[in-house]
């Protein structure tokens, strides 16, 4: 916009460059200001069976749905062959949409230490697609996740998806429960403004954090 601004003025005998420059610094904070409050985020429900995304743009207090999808893994023979689709899956959503960051679900506690173990795996190769792309994430709890869009930590994956239709003003919602977690993610994300209290990290942010955990040659 500030760019056809300027050409249209340039081609008018009366303003002078000089006059088209001052016009520019004095529009720049303002279109800084505006793409500043807006921002692309990328929900991901993890899973090893079925994985959630969901995409949604929000500018200020305005949230709307840009792309959701859910990928089933049950075809792939060994758990290594899910790891490497979950990984170039996400990977992929990320070249396409780049979004500005990327708010995960965190594995929730289970007595199957087995299952926990894949689940962490499937959430940890997502994660390495986002910090690749230098991308920072952002994980919540699934009670925090219910919390933010029904106001109830306990609520059902049937309430929160009613809840999250209402607020999106989207009537028909996926009819693939893990997308639509992976966009409840998403927004709940969108909503904290702020407030997250887990700090989102790029790539080389956790190395330097993490200096021991490298592997070194």
């Amino acid at each position: 916009m500030l760019r056809s601004v300027a050409l249209h003025l340039l081609t008018r005998p009366e303003c002078s460059i000089y006059l088209v420059q001052a016009y520019i610094l004095a529009e720049a904070p303002l279109i800084h200001f505006l793409l500043s409050k807006q921002r692309i985020i990328l929900g991901i429900d993890p899973g090893t069976v079925i994985m959630g995304f969901g995409v949604v743009k929000q500018v200020r207090e305005h949230v709307e749905i840009l792309h959701y999808e859910s990928i089933h893994l049950s075809t792939y023979a060994t758990h290594a062959l899910k790891l490497q689709k979950i990984f170039q899956h996400t990977l992929c959503l990320v070249k396409a949409w780049e979004p500005d960051e990327v708010a995960l679900e965190a594995p929730f506690y289970g007595k199957n230490v087995q299952a926990m173990l894949k689940l962490g795996r499937a959430q940890g190769v997502a994660m390495a697609a986002a910090l690749a792309r230098e991308v920072s994430i952002t994980e919540y709890a699934p009670r925090k996740v219910k919390q933010a869009i029904t106001g109830n930590g306990h609520a059902s994956k049937e309430q929160v998806a009613q809840m999250l239709a209402k607020m999106l003003r989207w009537p028909d919602l996926p009819g693939q429960p893990d997308a639509t977690d992976a966009l409840a993610v998403a927004v709940c994300h969108a909503y904290q403004d702020g407030k997250v209290t887990a700090s989102p990290c790029t790539w080389g942010q956790w190395l330097q954090k993490n200096p021991t955990r490298m592997m070194k040659s």
